[in-house]
């Protein structure tokens, strides 16, 4: 199908994405060309733009990896969708072909992109990027489905072992830490604490199923969350932040013989953590996620499931939408953490675009 897309570009990191109009080519065996309604806005571009991810080979090159939208056309080979359906766009794999990524032509010479790309209004990605999901899905909601709730929710219930009456802490809640909060409500979980320094997030959190939640300015939250533990520390801990500081801090509030922090942010390149390690001779486990260990295919559609049962709220995630020319500006204001999930808007509608 020919025609043109307009797209959020990164040409040099450290500085603002500019919005161009790409070529779209023709699609390859395997591909399927998408009208993105949603697209989620993610720490992980955040630190991709900022340049905190080391050296970008690719630039300059298109963004974003979760998002919702409708199937416009399909390569050759494709059985997974078709034209017309609504979809989920992720970065996690699931079944169907898997394609490199796509060159776009432009004014301005090529422009890379990756097997999935979101901050765009067509985006051409691969089938296994992609999952049906029902018409009748807000695409608003859907698009959380690619990124945040597979991640948060995901590494609860999928990865934790957390069980009804377990207490957990989430370090950071943002839009993957208020998904875990709300898969570890969902699962029964009798302490849920959160840990954020913004009011905001901390006052979301409460809404979503935690239990307390710490400002981790006003004092050690290690030592608060052993005291609503009766000293003990909590059976799991997910750290959500990406910040090397909390990573130490949850793996320090888990309880010895058997307690299990999570790592899921992302931090700056070239950070570290400092691990005791007579910590982990005592029984303390450390373990790091890959999107929640989430299997597009077989979760998304549970996922949903849990939300049109009530146990995952999605519809309260706190996201805040943004047409695509304001991208920038969702990316600072992630930064600053004036917003929980930024979402850009494609659509005017609430919804995928027939």
């Amino acid at each position: 199908m020919p025609g043109t897309t307009q797209a959020a570009v990164l040409f040099e990191t450290g500085k603002p994405l500019r919005i161009i109009d790409l070529a779209l080519p023709e699609l390859k065996p395997g591909q399927v060309l998408v009208d993105v309604a949603y697209s989620g806005v993610c720490h992980s571009q955040l630190n991709e733009v900022r340049g905190h991810k080391g050296p970008d080979r690719f630039l300059p090159h298109t963004l974003g990896h979760e998002g919702a939208g409708t199937v416009l056309a399909v390569g050759q080979g494709v059985t997974k969708a078709r034209p017309g359906d609504s979809v989920v766009l992720s970065w996690l794999k699931g079944s169907g072909a898997d394609v490199p990524g796509t060159v776009y032509e432009s004014g301005e010479g090529p422009v890379n992109s990756g097997a999935i790309s979101t901050f765009m209004r067509r985006t051409i990605t691969c089938e296994n990027r992609v999952t049906v999901i029902p018409e009748s899905m807000p695409g608003r909601l859907g698009a959380l489905l690619g990124c945040a709730i597979p991640t948060g929710a995901g590494v609860v219930l999928n990865t934790s072992e957390l069980k009804p009456g377990d207490s957990v802490a989430v370090f950071g809640a943002g839009g993957i830490g208020l998904s875990a909060i709300m898969g570890a409500a969902s699962v029964g979980a009798a302490t849920v604490i959160a840990v954020d320094p913004v009011a905001a997030k901390r006052a979301k959190a409460l809404e979503l199923g935690a239990t307390h939640a710490l400002d981790p300015s006003e004092g050690d939250p290690v030592a608060a969350i052993r005291k609503l533990t009766g000293g003990r520390g909590v059976n799991v801990a997910i750290e959500c932040a990406g910040q090397v500081a909390a990573m130490e801090a949850a793996f320090e509030s888990v309880t010895s013989g058997g307690g299990l922090c999570l790592i899921a942010g992302n931090p700056h390149q070239g950070q570290t953590m400092r691990v005791n390690p007579y910590s982990l001779i005592g029984g303390k486990r450390l373990l790091g996620t890959w999107g929640g260990e989430t299997r597009p295919d077989v979760d998304i559609p549970r996922y949903i499931d849990m939300f049109r049962s009530g146990r995952l709220a999605l519809e309260k995630l706190g996201t805040q939408q943004y047409p695509l020319e304001q991208i920038n500006q969702a990316l600072a204001d992630l930064e600053t953490g004036r917003v929980m999930r930024a979402m850009i808007r494609m659509a005017e509608q609430d919804g995928p675009r027939p």
